[in-house]
């Protein structure tokens, strides 16, 4: 734990030893003022930016990509970075004052809060500690005096620690202007022993964390190793024990840790010499193994090596040891099988440490690198440099090409990949039919935990990973009608908008209920009918993330409402703010929707399939979402505790594009684009049908200027980079490879496009003609936008009013139909050994 925070408040006229002690016992704040000019790592710092700063984001990501824990800013600073710096690099500067006018997007946007008080209060800081619940609370007082560690301890007991500046503190002793670092350092520190020692484990830095024996530390050792940077203890026999005095075994003080009690401490050191047990063995616990131990040999070896032997080649020849690495790097990703793995791997990290040896670098250099790297917020893109990537492959062959594509140059064309469907093999042909690989079975064990969260731990548990997913603090989880007009505040033209597309999808869905009993008598005297029901309780899932959509709102809610639900149940991720869309609170006005969960992703469908204290339990859960919530209905409808259905299995959005002379290249790209864009795991497909090469390229050039004017850019780079284009020469062969592809979206963008739809097998929804763009059926024609994707419009339909409806059949025998039929039953009754059930016909015509 820290038990306070030192400010760094007078650069100029810091003393250097109390600046340099101070880096050993824990983090230190500094100004971003007295940072901005040096090029120095900021390790071990949280970084203040005041009030009257004038906020640069470069200047945030440069300072926390040097390694600083932490920013600290103001509510108006830290409103312009929340969301793209995490949350827990975040700490906001506030006056105690106005701690509660802070608003619930800033609170869930930070990880904690430096509260500026003029006095100490622990009855003040407590409430103020209870409103920022889950976070870290540091307090800077600005009186003149330095807290006592009486006052110290009061702050750590109510969860806030202390925040002194460096002109309060010093390495003399303390007096009523200045505190002692070490008395403050050790405030909350209690003995429970007799003789007052502190129990202090002592660990190698780094050296994965090896502890290497177990002594006892008193205030007096504690100080002399703050103010030294040396390991010094206290022996029980003799008194102060400097270690290394007279073994020449020293030790260099990285940090002084305190424990979670406060009743022990860790130093953690780098170790000189022989080592620390006093049998000239690194550890009181035995030798060093693993990597700590190789680098202790390879600097050994460097020294002392024979030569022509094969370590001493090693350093001396580095044309060979530069040529093991990268041999060894190439069986690394040659291996398959654990073990192989395991081996050469061994192998890699041994001539690479001897790399480092060579270079005077050590396991602490590494590791201190390590975690600097893990500190950044600038991300490189990760791509391999060109002379490590893997050669492309020949066009000619679609398996090769059809895994996942390195992220294409910025400066490239964003183009698709193209195929003559004639020179396809059958294999080609087939491979071209997948669609990019979705890991369903590893997304179901990430998301099984979520799901298995809110079915034991119900609203509770929701709240809190609503918090941590979508970032947004609630008190409830759930809104229920109706809905207050503030939710619902819309501009004129959206809200006519979604009226008009709600009449047309309405009445489209309308037509398709089935209200009528079928009645048919099977033989004279025996009625067999069936009869539709409404499912009772329906879920509607309606993503979130990277856009509103009230449009997949419509297209779920009124087929549930034309069918009759008795419940309906929206469920969406939550804003930041708590709050959900306008647009999407109106549509759920609009359909009748009974509850509006707050919640996305596995633990909304969690939610729905099993119900919380105040989510009611659903029968049948519909609706599009990335991975982790296909992945999570996949999930719950197999459980029979849950006993949910769910719509159909999902993938990422797609269309297929046939076209021919008579196509506008413009048109065909605009409506390729317009799927792309979902998500970069879209796919595209056109399917030209014998077009000149002068219209190819030209659909070409306008998929790749069309794409660059659009916001969304960088997702269809991605996406159309997976996507193909397959040249045939006659219509029959285009429809076929459609049909065995099974689009979610189909245009026909061809002559007599409405004479081909008689041919088409296997589609989601058929857009026919120069003037059907897909976009119409996403928003506003009628037809139903939530359709089958991967393939799977070879078995389902899309969604519609009989989705939201379930058959039940009767049967109705009068005496005449019994006779009739009741020998028929009975003999293949007993025909399957089951006699009970003749028995029930055989007793009716007295037969028993």
């Amino acid at each position: 734990m820290i038990a306070f925070l030192p400010l760094r408040d007078n650069e100029q006229n810091a003393q250097p030893a109390l600046l340099i002690a101070l880096d050993r016992i824990g983090p230190v704040v500094k100004s971003i003022s007295s940072l901005l000019d040096t090029p120095s790592d900021l390790y071990n710092s949280y970084v203040l930016v005041e009030n009257n700063t004038l906020l640069d984001h470069d200047d945030l990501i440069s300072c926390l990509d040097r390694g600083a824990d932490k920013i600290i800013l103001s509510p108006a600073h830290a409103s312009e970075v929340i969301g793209f710096i995490p949350s827990d690099r975040i700490l906001l500067l506030l006056d105690v004052a106005n701690a509660s006018a802070v608003s619930d997007k800033t609170r869930s946007g930070v990880s904690g809060v430096l509260l500026k008080s003029p006095s100490l209060e622990l009855d003040l800081i407590s409430s103020v500690s209870h409103f920022f619940s889950n976070s870290s609370i540091y307090v800077l007082s600005t009186s003149p005096t330095p807290p006592t560690p009486t006052t110290i301890r009061g702050l750590l007991s109510v969860g806030a620690v202390p925040v002194i500046p460096t002109s309060q503190l010093t390495t003399g002793p303390s007096s009523a202007s200045q505190l002692n670092i070490t008395d403050a350092f050790l405030a909350p520190l209690r003995s429970d022993r007799p003789d007052g020692f502190f129990p202090t484990v002592v660990s190698s830095f780094p050296q994965g964390g090896r502890s290497l024996g177990l002594v006892y530390s008193s205030r007096q050792s504690i100080a002399e190793s703050i103010l030294s940077g040396k390991g010094v203890y206290h022996s029980r026999k003799h008194g102060l024990w400097r270690k290394g005095e007279t073994s020449g075994a020293t030790q260099d003080v990285v940090r002084i840790h305190l424990d979670c009690d406060t009743d022990s401490l860790e130093f953690s050191v780098i170790q000189h010499g022989a080592g620390f047990c006093h049998l000239n063995r690194p550890s009181c616990f035995g030798d060093l193994n693993g990597v700590a131990a190789l680098q202790s040999t390879l600097q050994s070896r460097m020294e002392s090596a024979p030569e022509g032997s094969y370590t001493k080649r090693l350093f001396s020849d580095p044309d060979l040891l530069r040529s093991k690495i990268m041999e060894e790097a190439d069986e690394l990703c040659n291996a398959e099988t654990k073990e192989q793995v395991a081996f050469e791997a061994a192998d890699l990290l041994y001539f690479t440490l001897t790399r480092c040896v060579a270079a005077g670098v050590g396991l602490v250099d590494i590791e201190r690198n390590l975690d600097a790297k893990a500190r950044k917020v600038s991300r490189r893109p990760g791509n391999a440099k060109a002379k490590w990537s893997s050669k492309p492959a020949s066009t000619a062959d679609p398996s090769a090409k059809a895994g996942q594509p390195s992220p294409p140059d910025l400066n490239s064309a964003i183009s698709m990949r193209k195929y003559t469907a004639a020179s396809l093999s059958p294999t080609d042909r087939a491979q071209l039919l997948r669609r990019p690989v979705l890991k369903f079975d590893d997304m179901i064990t990430k998301v099984k935990p979520i799901v298995d969260y809110v079915r034991t731990r119900g609203d509770a548990a929701l709240l809190e990973l609503t918090a941590k997913f979508d970032k947004a603090r609630l008190d409830s989880t759930v809104v229920f009608p109706p809905f207050s007009p503030e939710s619902m505040q819309l501009d004129e033209p959206v809200r006519t908008a979604i009226d008009a597309a709600y009449a047309n999808i309405r009445k489209f869905h309308e037509a398709q209920a089935d209200g009528d009993t079928l009645v048919v008598e099977t033989i004279p005297g025996v009625v067999c009918s069936r009869f539709a029901r409404p499912i009772a309780r329906v879920g509607l899932y309606v993503p979130g993330g990277t856009a509103v959509l009230p449009s997949t709102a419509l297209m779920l809610g009124i087929p549930a409402q034309v069918a009759g639900c008795h419940e309906i149940v929206l469920a969406t991720p939550p804003r930041p703010d708590g709050s959900i869309s306008p647009e999407v609170m109106y549509v759920a006005h609009l359909v009748g929707a009974s509850a509006v969960l707050k919640a996305g992703g596995a633990q909304a469908v969690a939610a729905l399939a099993y119900g919380t204290q105040t989510v009611p339990k659903v029968d049948k859960i519909f609706g599009p979402g990335n991975q982790w919530v296909t992945a999570a209905k996949m999930l719950v409808q197999n459980d029979t505790d849950a006993l949910v259905a769910i719509d159909m299995p999902a993938g990422p959005s797609e269309v297929l594009i046939i076209a021919d002379r008579t196509c506008e290249p413009a048109h065909v790209a605009a409506d390729l684009l317009s799927q792309a864009e979902h998500g970069i795991d879209s796919q595209v497909v056109l399917v030209s049908v014998n077009l000149p090469a002068s219209v190819l390229s030209e659909i070409e050039s306008q998929i790749d200027t069309q794409a660059r004017a659009l916001e969304r850019v960088d997702i269809i780079r991605q996406s159309v980079a997976k996507s193909i284009i397959v040249q045939v020469e006659d219509l029959e062969t285009a429809l076929a490879f459609s049909n065995d592809y099974a689009p979610e979206h189909l245009i026909l963008y061809i002559e007599k496009a409405a004479a081909a739809v008689a041919h088409v097998q296997n589609a989601g929804s058929v857009f026919v003609g120069p003037f059907s763009p897909e976009s119409c059926g996403d928003y506003a024609s009628g037809t139903n936008h939530t359709l089958p994707t991967n393939g799977y419009a070879r078995q389902f339909s899309g969604v519609n009013t009989l989705s939201f409806q379930k058959h039940i059949t009767s049967q109705e025998l009068t005496a005449d139909g019994l006779k009739a039929l009741g020998p028929v039953v009975a003999t293949l009754a007993d025909c399957e050994g089951l006699q009970a059930h003749a028995n029930a016909v055989r007793i009716r015509l007295g037969l028993i």
